[in-house]
């Protein structure tokens, strides 16, 4: 069961309620982000912009405790698929609204993204032939088990987020039909760890993945290169 509605159709163009959702999330972000590139000031911060410049270090550090100097380089896609998945599973806490991530088709395309991340850094790292040729190793006959595996945790990327995040709303749609409003708070609050943790653990398992291919030809240990080459300092 996905939660989502239609709203307009025409041929095989359709526009559901996710959609919709997904576009209001996304501007304001825009919005939000064009604000802060006016109102913002180094001279004079606020107490919004140090709690978003906390925010943003902590997601970098975050990506460094994984990747070591490649933080700058991977916090834009990053830092932007854990903000977006978190806002996302907390739109269900709006009445009359669903989190988009409750629908298949988005934790789809949000998996599909992680998916070509993969390669992009890998490619990036050791260069297109350097990076395939770690699917045939360490030998070539296990090349459909490299492809099998890389599709399986595509698919599993996507249907755990969708199970856990539309199992979250229709459990919380049952407690409150059984106990009324007796227990909003406690369930609201459970709403918005359970959404927050699930952010945290799809982003995590993204970075884990572009570790992956971007040390698939990690130097040895006693070498002082960085795994990626490029990195932004």
């Amino acid at each position: 069961m996905e939660n989502a509605s239609l709203i307009f159709a025409f041929g095989p163009f359709r526009l559901t309620s996710t959609v919709v959702t997904t576009w209001g999330i996304l501007l304001v972000f825009v919005l939000v982000c064009g604000l802060a590139s006016r109102l913002f000031s180094v001279e004079r911060p606020g107490l919004v912009q140090t709690a978003l410049e906390g925010l943003v270090l902590g997601i970098e550090s975050a990506i460094e405790a994984v990747l070591p100097n490649c933080g700058r380089m991977l916090l834009p896609f990053v830092g932007t698929l854990w903000l977006f998945v978190a806002a996302a599973n907390l739109t269900g806490l709006v009445p009359g609204l669903h989190g988009p991530t409750g629908n298949l088709s988005t934790t789809a395309a949000l998996a599909f993204l992680v998916f070509l991340s993969v390669h992009w850094y890998g490619i990036r790292s050791e260069g297109l032939k350097g990076y395939l040729r770690h699917y045939l190793s360490p030998s070539p006959i296990l090349l459909p088990f490299h492809l099998l595996g890389e599709l399986s945790r595509t698919v599993a990327l996507a249907v755990r987020l969708f199970g856990n995040i539309m199992s979250l709303e229709m459990a919380a749609l049952l407690v409150l039909l059984v106990a009324g409003l007796l227990v909003p708070i406690p369930l609201l609050m459970l709403h918005i760890v359970e959404a927050l943790v699930q952010a945290y653990i799809f982003g995590m398992l993204a970075l884990i993945y572009i570790a992956g291919g971007v040390q698939s030809h990690e130097p040895p240990a006693s070498s002082k290169e960085p795994p990626l080459k490029g990195n932004v300092k």
